[in-house]
Protein backbone atom coordinates (compact mmCIF):
# COMPACT_ATOMS: atom_id res chain seq x y z
CA UNK A 1 0.00 0.00 0.00
CA UNK A 2 1.24 3.21 -0.95
CA UNK A 3 1.75 6.50 1.43
CA UNK A 4 -0.49 9.01 -0.08
CA UNK A 5 -1.46 12.33 1.80
CA UNK A 6 -1.97 15.74 1.06
CA UNK A 7 -1.62 19.14 2.78
CA UNK A 8 -3.10 20.43 5.98
CA UNK A 9 -3.50 23.28 7.77
CA UNK A 10 -0.88 23.29 11.11
CA UNK A 11 -3.03 26.08 12.97
CA UNK A 12 -4.47 23.16 15.20
CA UNK A 13 -1.03 21.75 15.95
CA UNK A 14 0.95 18.20 15.22
CA UNK A 15 -1.35 16.16 16.97
CA UNK A 16 -4.44 17.33 15.16
CA UNK A 17 -2.77 17.11 11.72
CA UNK A 18 -2.58 13.14 12.35
CA UNK A 19 -6.44 12.82 12.98
CA UNK A 20 -7.12 15.03 10.13
CA UNK A 21 -5.11 12.74 7.66
CA UNK A 22 -6.61 9.74 9.31
CA UNK A 23 -10.35 10.94 8.89
CA UNK A 24 -9.70 11.35 4.91
CA UNK A 25 -7.51 8.45 4.64
CA UNK A 26 -4.05 9.61 4.53
CA UNK A 27 -0.98 7.71 5.61
CA UNK A 28 0.94 10.44 4.96
CA UNK A 29 0.85 14.65 5.12
CA UNK A 30 2.58 17.70 3.67
CA UNK A 31 2.35 21.02 6.02
CA UNK A 32 3.86 24.66 5.73
CA UNK A 33 6.25 24.90 8.38
CA UNK A 34 5.14 28.71 8.71
CA UNK A 35 2.90 31.23 7.09
CA UNK A 36 3.62 30.08 3.78
CA UNK A 37 2.90 33.46 2.03
CA UNK A 38 4.77 35.67 5.03
CA UNK A 39 7.66 34.33 7.75
CA UNK A 40 5.51 34.33 10.94
CA UNK A 41 5.70 30.55 12.59
CA UNK A 42 2.92 28.92 15.12
CA UNK A 43 4.40 28.70 18.58
CA UNK A 44 6.07 25.48 19.44
CA UNK A 45 4.28 22.70 21.56
CA UNK A 46 6.98 20.04 23.18
CA UNK A 47 3.98 17.97 24.18
CA UNK A 48 1.90 18.22 20.73
CA UNK A 49 5.05 17.36 18.47
CA UNK A 50 5.37 14.39 21.32
CA UNK A 51 2.09 12.76 20.59
CA UNK A 52 2.17 13.38 17.08
CA UNK A 53 5.19 11.56 16.24
CA UNK A 54 3.57 8.66 19.12
CA UNK A 55 0.13 8.83 17.09
CA UNK A 56 2.29 8.72 14.01
CA UNK A 57 4.46 5.57 14.83
CA UNK A 58 1.32 3.72 15.90
CA UNK A 59 -0.92 4.00 12.81
CA UNK A 60 2.08 3.15 10.08
CA UNK A 61 2.79 6.62 8.81
CA UNK A 62 5.38 7.38 6.08
CA UNK A 63 7.36 9.88 5.97
CA UNK A 64 5.98 13.58 6.26
CA UNK A 65 6.69 16.23 3.99
CA UNK A 66 6.71 19.59 5.30
CA UNK A 67 6.77 22.52 3.20
CA UNK A 68 8.96 25.56 3.64
CA UNK A 69 7.60 29.27 3.03
CA UNK A 70 6.89 30.47 -1.01
CA UNK A 71 8.23 33.54 0.05
CA UNK A 72 11.63 32.00 0.97
CA UNK A 73 13.99 32.98 -1.42
CA UNK A 74 17.56 31.69 -0.65
CA UNK A 75 18.99 33.73 -4.36
CA UNK A 76 17.14 36.73 -4.63
CA UNK A 77 19.46 39.54 -5.03
CA UNK A 78 18.07 41.73 -2.31
CA UNK A 79 21.12 41.04 0.29
CA UNK A 80 19.53 41.22 3.26
CA UNK A 81 16.17 39.39 1.88
CA UNK A 82 18.73 36.59 1.03
CA UNK A 83 20.18 36.47 4.39
CA UNK A 84 16.81 36.49 5.86
CA UNK A 85 15.34 33.78 4.11
CA UNK A 86 18.86 31.78 5.09
CA UNK A 87 18.07 32.40 8.84
CA UNK A 88 14.17 31.12 8.43
CA UNK A 89 15.51 27.94 7.02
CA UNK A 90 17.89 27.62 9.73
CA UNK A 91 15.05 27.94 12.04
CA UNK A 92 12.63 25.42 10.11
CA UNK A 93 14.95 22.77 10.54
CA UNK A 94 15.43 23.36 13.94
CA UNK A 95 11.57 23.27 14.70
CA UNK A 96 11.26 19.90 12.23
CA UNK A 97 14.05 18.00 15.23
CA UNK A 98 10.58 18.08 17.22
CA UNK A 99 9.36 15.63 14.55
CA UNK A 100 12.86 13.55 13.34
CA UNK A 101 13.17 11.80 10.54
CA UNK A 102 11.15 13.12 8.15
CA UNK A 103 11.38 15.35 5.20
CA UNK A 104 11.07 19.46 4.33
CA UNK A 105 10.84 20.11 1.27
CA UNK A 106 11.53 23.81 -0.46
CA UNK A 107 10.99 25.55 -3.81
CA UNK A 108 14.95 26.68 -4.50
CA UNK A 109 14.27 29.79 -5.26
CA UNK A 110 14.35 32.39 -8.26
CA UNK A 111 17.70 34.28 -9.15
CA UNK A 112 16.22 37.09 -10.74
CA UNK A 113 18.70 38.11 -13.14
CA UNK A 114 21.75 36.69 -11.56
CA UNK A 115 22.21 33.90 -13.73
CA UNK A 116 21.75 30.67 -12.54
CA UNK A 117 25.25 29.68 -11.71
CA UNK A 118 24.99 32.40 -8.86
CA UNK A 119 22.11 31.28 -7.85
CA UNK A 120 23.13 27.71 -6.98
CA UNK A 121 26.20 29.04 -5.40
CA UNK A 122 23.78 31.28 -2.54
CA UNK A 123 21.10 28.12 -2.12
CA UNK A 124 24.41 25.60 -1.45
CA UNK A 125 25.74 28.02 0.26
CA UNK A 126 22.72 28.64 2.90
CA UNK A 127 22.14 24.78 2.36
CA UNK A 128 25.24 23.83 3.96
CA UNK A 129 25.44 26.83 6.56
CA UNK A 130 21.86 25.32 7.70
CA UNK A 131 22.79 21.46 7.62
CA UNK A 132 26.19 22.11 9.93
CA UNK A 133 23.70 21.85 13.08
CA UNK A 134 22.87 17.93 11.86
CA UNK A 135 19.38 18.05 12.98
CA UNK A 136 17.65 14.92 12.42
CA UNK A 137 15.12 15.92 8.95
CA UNK A 138 16.24 15.40 5.29
CA UNK A 139 15.67 18.22 2.58
CA UNK A 140 14.10 18.37 -0.45
CA UNK A 141 14.82 20.82 -3.49
CA UNK A 142 11.88 19.96 -5.69
CA UNK A 143 11.64 19.81 -9.12
CA UNK A 144 10.21 23.13 -10.72
CA UNK A 145 8.72 24.26 -14.18
CA UNK A 146 11.15 26.42 -15.20
CA UNK A 147 9.51 29.79 -15.19
CA UNK A 148 11.33 32.93 -15.12
CA UNK A 149 14.39 32.56 -13.25
CA UNK A 150 13.46 29.77 -10.93
CA UNK A 151 16.45 27.56 -10.09
CA UNK A 152 15.17 23.68 -10.39
CA UNK A 153 13.60 23.44 -13.82
CA UNK A 154 16.39 21.25 -14.94
CA UNK A 155 17.95 17.98 -13.11
CA UNK A 156 21.54 19.87 -13.72
CA UNK A 157 20.74 22.69 -11.82
CA UNK A 158 19.56 20.24 -9.01
CA UNK A 159 22.74 17.92 -9.38
CA UNK A 160 24.72 21.20 -9.13
CA UNK A 161 23.45 22.05 -6.01
CA UNK A 162 23.36 18.29 -4.37
CA UNK A 163 26.99 18.78 -5.40
CA UNK A 164 27.94 21.75 -3.66
CA UNK A 165 26.42 20.94 -0.42
CA UNK A 166 27.93 17.64 -0.65
CA UNK A 167 25.48 16.17 2.25
CA UNK A 168 23.82 13.11 1.90
CA UNK A 169 20.53 14.77 4.00
CA UNK A 170 19.33 16.30 1.22
CA UNK A 171 17.55 14.78 -1.36
CA UNK A 172 14.68 15.88 -4.25
CA UNK A 173 10.98 15.70 -4.13
CA UNK A 174 9.53 15.68 -8.07
CA UNK A 175 6.37 17.62 -8.33
CA UNK A 176 4.66 15.53 -11.38
CA UNK A 177 2.70 18.82 -12.74
CA UNK A 178 6.09 20.62 -12.23
CA UNK A 179 8.38 18.33 -14.05
CA UNK A 180 5.70 17.97 -17.27
CA UNK A 181 5.65 21.84 -17.53
CA UNK A 182 9.17 21.81 -17.37
CA UNK A 183 9.65 19.78 -20.50
CA UNK A 184 9.68 15.99 -19.04
CA UNK A 185 7.13 14.01 -20.44
CA UNK A 186 6.25 11.80 -17.88
CA UNK A 187 2.65 10.99 -19.68
CA UNK A 188 4.41 9.05 -22.65
CA UNK A 189 7.52 8.42 -21.29
CA UNK A 190 7.36 7.90 -17.20
CA UNK A 191 10.58 5.13 -17.81
CA UNK A 192 12.58 7.41 -19.73
CA UNK A 193 12.22 10.54 -17.75
CA UNK A 194 12.93 8.39 -14.42
CA UNK A 195 16.01 7.06 -15.85
CA UNK A 196 17.22 10.60 -17.02
CA UNK A 197 17.12 11.70 -13.45
CA UNK A 198 18.61 8.94 -12.66
CA UNK A 199 21.30 9.57 -14.87
CA UNK A 200 22.06 12.95 -13.49
CA UNK A 201 21.18 12.78 -9.83
CA UNK A 202 20.56 9.47 -9.14
CA UNK A 203 17.20 7.78 -7.92
CA UNK A 204 18.20 6.88 -3.86
CA UNK A 205 17.84 11.37 -3.93
CA UNK A 206 14.20 10.48 -5.07
CA UNK A 207 12.90 10.81 -1.78
CA UNK A 208 9.27 11.95 -1.96
CA UNK A 209 6.03 13.26 -4.72
CA UNK A 210 3.77 15.97 -4.87
CA UNK A 211 0.89 14.69 -7.00
CA UNK A 212 -0.37 16.68 -9.36
CA UNK A 213 -2.19 17.55 -12.90
CA UNK A 214 -1.60 20.34 -15.20
CA UNK A 215 -3.74 22.59 -16.31
CA UNK A 216 -1.28 23.70 -18.73
CA UNK A 217 0.46 21.81 -21.85
CA UNK A 218 3.47 19.93 -22.18
CA UNK A 219 7.11 22.41 -21.85
CA UNK A 220 4.76 25.47 -20.98
CA UNK A 221 6.98 26.48 -17.95
CA UNK A 222 4.48 27.61 -15.95
CA UNK A 223 2.97 25.99 -12.61
CA UNK A 224 -0.40 25.73 -12.64
CA UNK A 225 -2.13 22.43 -10.72
CA UNK A 226 -5.02 20.69 -11.56
CA UNK A 227 -7.31 18.17 -9.75
CA UNK A 228 -6.31 14.37 -11.12
CA UNK A 229 -7.36 13.38 -14.21
CA UNK A 230 -8.73 16.84 -15.12
CA UNK A 231 -5.40 18.16 -16.59
CA UNK A 232 -2.88 17.69 -19.23
CA UNK A 233 -1.68 14.37 -17.35
CA UNK A 234 -4.27 12.38 -17.48
CA UNK A 235 -5.14 9.17 -14.61
CA UNK A 236 -3.24 7.24 -16.56
CA UNK A 237 0.00 8.64 -15.48
CA UNK A 238 -1.08 8.52 -12.03
CA UNK A 239 -1.63 4.88 -12.28
CA UNK A 240 2.11 4.41 -13.45
CA UNK A 241 3.49 6.36 -10.98
CA UNK A 242 1.32 4.84 -8.01
CA UNK A 243 2.53 1.57 -9.11
CA UNK A 244 6.11 2.23 -10.82
CA UNK A 245 9.02 0.12 -8.39
CA UNK A 246 10.46 3.30 -7.97
CA UNK A 247 8.47 5.54 -6.96
CA UNK A 248 5.25 3.02 -5.17
CA UNK A 249 6.83 3.13 -1.60
CA UNK A 250 8.06 7.18 -1.78
CA UNK A 251 5.13 9.40 0.08
CA UNK A 252 2.96 11.19 -2.68
CA UNK A 253 1.55 14.54 -1.64
CA UNK A 254 -1.28 15.79 -3.10
CA UNK A 255 -1.23 19.43 -4.21
CA UNK A 256 -4.45 19.60 -6.37
CA UNK A 257 -6.99 22.69 -5.81
CA UNK A 258 -9.08 20.79 -3.25
CA UNK A 259 -10.63 21.38 -0.25
CA UNK A 260 -10.88 18.22 2.27
CA UNK A 261 -13.79 16.22 0.80
CA UNK A 262 -11.79 15.92 -2.58
CA UNK A 263 -8.60 15.05 -1.34
CA UNK A 264 -10.27 12.19 0.50
CA UNK A 265 -11.96 11.23 -2.89
CA UNK A 266 -8.55 11.76 -4.80
CA UNK A 267 -6.69 9.28 -2.01
CA UNK A 268 -9.44 6.69 -2.63
CA UNK A 269 -8.89 7.41 -6.15
CA UNK A 270 -5.22 6.76 -6.01
CA UNK A 271 -5.30 3.45 -3.86
CA UNK A 272 -8.01 2.03 -6.68
CA UNK A 273 -4.93 2.63 -8.91
CA UNK A 274 -2.72 0.70 -7.41
CA UNK A 275 -2.36 -2.80 -8.45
Amino acid sequence: MGYFGCHLSASGGNAAMVKTALSIGANTFAFFTRNPRGSKAKKEDAADAEKAVSMLKAEGFGKLVAHGAYTMNLCTADAEARAFAAEVLEDDLRRMASLPGNFYNFHPGSHVGQGTEAGIDYISAALKNALRHDYPVTVLLETMAGKGSEIGGRFEELKAILDAVGSKNVGVCLDTCHVYDGGYDIVNDLDGVLAEFDRIIGLDRLKALHLNDSKNPFASHKDRHECLGKGSLGIDTFRSAVNHPALKDKPMILETPNELPGYQAEIALLRSLES
